[in-house]
């Protein structure tokens, strides 16, 4: 039996590879929620005019790979105190947020936020809204995947991002 996760934690392409590498994971897909404007094309979420977040749906064997642990690995690799946006993709289509699918995933990520917001890891507060999952958008074929399609353009851009430079200061030591 599998279930969904659903991540928002700035560009995409930088969300699949830290959780497309264990047992468990049967997919993950990036793609959009969170906004009004149904099927929604990238060039429409980057304008920053449908609400959407760009995001990845996980699905998972929670009995081989639990929430619990998509929820660490989550907040390994975002700045879990920014609200604009993540490191250099700024803008509502790059916040950050967890899309709970059920009630158990919505207690398991609230106890997540708090253990982390008392952790001292961080000098201002953990803002990272935990909402309601609404309907996902597959997002165009080409952003699949990206960082297997195009491993040099996602190696550029990530490098640029600072996202590496913050999980190395904030976590020590993390696999992206």
């Amino acid at each position: 039996m599998t279930e969904k996760a659903t991540f928002a934690g700035g560009c995409f392409w930088c969300m699949v590879k830290p959780f497309d590498q264990f047992d468990g994971i049967e997919k993950v897909v990036s793609g959009y929620i969170g906004g009004h404007v149904e099927q929604p094309t990238y060039e429409q979420v980057k304008s920053g005019t449908t609400g959407h977040l760009e995001a990845v749906e996980i699905t998972f064997q929670p009995e081989v790979f639990p929430y619990e642990q998509l929820l660490e690995i989550f907040w390994q690799q975002i700045d879990p105190t920014d609200n604009g946006g993540q490191f250099q993709d700024r803008g509502e289509q790059y916040k950050a947020a967890i899309f709970v699918h059920n009630e158990t995933q919505r207690t398991l990520a609230e106890q997540s936020k708090q253990e982390l917001d008392a952790s001292g890891r961080f000098t201002k507060p953990v803002v990272t809204e935990i909402r309601d999952a609404s309907p996902f958008y597959e997002a165009e074929d080409y952003h699949q995947d990206f960082y297997k399609k195009s491993p040099d353009e996602y190696k550029e851009d990530r490098a640029k991002s600072g996202r590496d430079e913050f999980i190395d200061a904030v976590w020590e030591k993390a696999e992206v």
